[in-house]
C-alpha cells in the first residue's frame, strides 16, 4: 500500500517543500544520519538541516544529495522528453527541435 499522496503543486516553495521532505524520508528509509548523507554527498551537515527545515539548497548540493541516495538516474531524466498540452504546442516543439538560441527581444 502506497500512504505517499499526490497533490498539484503550484509553486517553486511547494515544490522546494515537498523535495526536501521526499530527501528527507528517503535518508530515514535509509537509516542515515544527516551526518552519513553528508559525509556521503559532500554536501555540509547544516546545509542538509537547512534543506530539510527551511527548503533551500543549491541545485548542485541537490544533485549531490540525491546521487547519494541513489537517485542520481531520476534526476538525469528531468526535462528529458518534451511536454506539451495540445497538437499546436507539438507542432511547435518538433519545428523548433534543433534550434540552438531563443526568440530575439522586441523592444517596447
Amino acid at each position: 500500500m502506497n500512504n505517499e499522496y499526490s497533490f498539484i503543486i503550484e509553486s517553486p516553495a511547494e515544490m522546494m517543500a515537498a523535495l526536501a521532505e521526499k530527501v528527507r524520508c528517503r535518508r530515514l528509509e535509509k537509516n542515515m544520519s544527516r551526518k552519513e548523507l553528508s559525509e556521503r554527498s559532500g554536501v555540509p551537515v547544516a546545509t542538509l538541516a537547512k534543506f530539510e527545515q527551511r527548503h533551500a539548497i543549491s541545485m548542485q548540493q541537490f544533485v549531490a544529495i540525491a546521487i547519494s541516495l541513489g537517485y542520481g538516474d531520476q534526476i538525469a531524466q528531468l526535462l528529458a522528453e518534451p511536454r506539451y498540452k495540445t497538437m499546436a504546442e507539438l507542432e511547435m516543439i518538433k519545428a523548433n527541435k534543433n534550434r540552438k538560441r531563443g526568440r530575439a527581444e522586441i523592444n517596447r
